[in-house]
C-alpha cells in the first residue's frame, strides 16, 4: 500500500512540473490550454468560501457560502461569497488572489497594504464538518433509538444496527479497553466519538458531489484540534506516576543532575506525540485526494495527443481511478483506527500506576 501512495505521489509530482512545459507547447501552437492541474488539485484540497459543484462549459456553478468579517475600522459585515466572485471587491473586501493571504478575505489598511480582518466565514471545510456532524449525529441516535427499545428477549440487531454494533464493539474491546487499561470507561466516549468522527469526514471526503467531497480531514487545523484533544486527556488526567516518569524517571542520576537530560527527552516526546497525530492524519488524507485529482487529470491532459495515445492513457487512468478510490475507502477506515489506537495507547501509558508500572 506505501508502495502505491510513493508512486501515485511520484506520478502527482511529475504532472505538476511537466504540466508548464505542456502548456507552454500548446502556447507555441497557438492553442490555449484548458487543463490546470494545480488549480483541480489544490483548489480541492484548500478552503474556499464557496462550494463548486461543476463547470458547464464556461459557466461555473457553485454554492455561495455566508462571509462573516469584523474590521476595526469598519465593524461586522455580513454578506454572500457571490460578491467576491472573479476577483471583486464589495464593502471594502476582496479575496486576496496572490501573497501571504492569498485565498483568504482581506482589505486595505491606512497604508494601503493588506490587512486580514477577524473572519469567521462558513467556508467550505466549515460547511462540511457541519454537515458531516449532523449526519454523524443522526446515524448515532437511530441506532441507540433501537437500543432504547430493546428488551432482553430481543434478538440480536440485524441491518445497519448490527454493523454499528460490529464497528463499537471492535473499537471498544479490542482498542479501548485492552490499551487504556481499567480506566477506560471514563474515556471510550471520547475515543468513540473521535473513531466515528474521523471515519464519516473521510468517507464523506471520498463521495464526488455535494454533501460529499469536503477536505475536513486533509485540513491540519481539524488533525491538530483532534490531536490537541488527545494531548489535553493524555496530560490532565495522567497520573503520579506518569508525571514522575517525565521528571524523574528510573535511570541513573547522572543522566538527570545536574543537567536535565532525560527529563527534557521526555519533555520533548509530550509534544512530539500529538504532533505525530495531526501530520499523520492530515498528510494521508490529503495525498490521496491528490492521487485521484491528479490521475483523473490525465484524461483530459492527454486527450490533445492523438487518438491511441489519448485512449490507451484515458483507460489506464480511469482503472487507477478506480482502483485508488477503492483503496482510499480502506484508507479512510485504517486512519480513524490508526488515530484511535495512539490515542488510546498514550492515554493508557498516563494512567499507569505505581503497583503496574513495578
Amino acid at each position: 500500500m506505501k508502495t502505491l501512495r510513493c508512486f501515485g505521489l511520484f506520478l502527482f509530482v511529475c504532472m505538476i512540473g511537466l504540466l508548464p512545459a505542456h502548456a507552454n507547447d500548446h502556447e507555441s501552437a497557438g492553442e490555449k490550454s484548458t487543463v490546470d492541474v494545480q488549480e483541480i488539485v489544490f483548489g480541492h484540497i484548500r478552503d474556499a468560501y464557496e462550494w463548486h459543484l461543476f463547470t458547464y462549459g464556461d459557466a461555473h456553478v457553485s454554492i455561495p457560502l455566508p462571509v462573516i468579517v469584523y474590521s476595526a475600522n469598519t465593524g461586522w459585515h455580513v454578506f454572500s461569497s457571490s460578491h467576491l466572485s472573479h476577483g471583486e471587491e464589495y464593502e471594502g473586501f476582496y479575496i486576496a488572489s496572490e501573497g501571504n493571504y492569498a485565498g483568504k478575505v482581506v482589505e486595505k489598511d491606512a497604508q494601503g497594504n493588506e490587512a486580514r480582518p477577524f473572519d469567521i466565514s462558513i467556508t467550505k471545510t466549515a460547511l462540511s464538518l457541519m454537515i458531516n456532524s449532523l449526519l454523524l449525529v443522526i446515524i448515532m441516535v437511530g441506532v441507540a433509538r433501537w437500543y432504547k427499545n430493546r428488551k432482553p428477549s430481543s434478538e440480536a440487531p440485524k441491518g445497519f444496527v448490527g454493523f454499528m454494533e460490529m464497528f463499537v464493539m471492535m473499537i471498544h474491546d479490542d482498542v479501548i479497553v485492552s490499551c487504556v487499561g481499567k480506566d477506560y470507561k471514563r474515556f471510550a466516549p471520547y475515543l468513540l466519538t473521535a473513531f466515528f468522527f474521523i471515519f464519516i469526514n473521510n468517507l464523506m471526503g471520498l463521495v464526488p458531489i455535494f454533501p460529499g467531497g469536503g477536505n475536513v480531514t486533509g485540513n491540519i487545523a481539524i488533525t491538530l484540534f483532534l490531536a490537541l484533544m488527545t494531548f489535553l486527556a493524555v496530560n490532565i488526567f495522567g497520573t503520579k506516576e506518569y508525571w514522575k516518569e517525565i521528571f524523574w524517571p528510573d535511570v541513573p542520576t547522572w543522566l538527570k543532575v545536574p543537567v536535565p537530560f532525560m527529563p527534557v527527552i521526555e519533555m520533548f516526546g509530550i509534544f512530539t506525540k500529538p504532533f505525530a497525530l495531526t501530520v499523520r492524519l492530515f498528510a494521508n488524507i490529503m495525498a490521496g485526494h491528490a492521487i485521484i485529482l491528479s490521475l483523473v487529470s490525465i484524461i483530459f491532459i492527454t486527450a490533445s495527443l492523438g487518438a491511441v495515445l489519448g485512449t490507451s492513457m484515458t483507460v489506464i487512468s480511469v482503472l487507477f481511478s478506480i482502483f485508488m478510490s477503492c483503496l482510499e475507502i480502506l484508507v479512510a477506515f485504517i486512519q480513524a483506527y490508526v488515530f484511535t489506537m495512539l490515542s488510546a495507547v498514550f492515554i493508557g501509558l498516563a494512567r499507569v500506576h505505581h503497583e503496574e508500572h513495578a
